[in-house]
């Protein structure tokens, strides 16, 4: 399972500061992968990264994601008069509720559509820009 990761894009954008806890999600996207954190112990799925699953307290495994999903909720944001978010604007900022993991949900934009045709319920796929060597921010788009 991978995703689409899109070099072409200049990234300029405030960017994520990796830990132990959340490095691997950032450095999975930047290499077309989506991975999500999953309990061995109790099939609990979480984001975001912790060291302890939060449904049992054993220790959570990163797993490859599809990231296939539905838009959950999501809002259009249409005023931000700060760079580099206002040349963006209008955007949409949307809970994403992925495929096969019992609800678990991502906060992410949806793009490669216009905003007023963003839904509640939309099929969506998600894809990477790699914001700089090891980190990739994961975007999503409708299928």
């Amino acid at each position: 399972m991978s995703i689409e990761v899109k070099t072409d894009v200049e990234y300029s954008k405030p960017l994520p500061e990796p830990d132990a806890t959340d490095a691997v999600f950032w450095s999975s996207a930047a290499d077309g992968q989506l991975r999500v954190q999953h309990c061995p112990a109790c099939d609990h799925y979480q984001h975001y990264p912790r060291a302890l699953c939060t449904a049992c307290g054993a220790t959570p495994e990163w797993t490859d994601h599809s990231g296939r999903g539905e838009v959950h909720t999501f809002t259009v944001i249409r005023q931000y008069g700060m760079p580099p978010f206002k040349g963006e604007l209008p955007y949409v900022v949307a809970m994403i509720e992925l495929e096969n993991t019992g609800g678990l949900r991502l906060m992410s934009n949806v793009t490669d559509c216009p905003p007023d045709e963003v839904s509640i319920g939309m099929a969506v796929e998600a894809y990477a820009v790699l914001a700089e060597e090891g980190i990739g921010i994961p975007y999503f788009r409708p299928v």
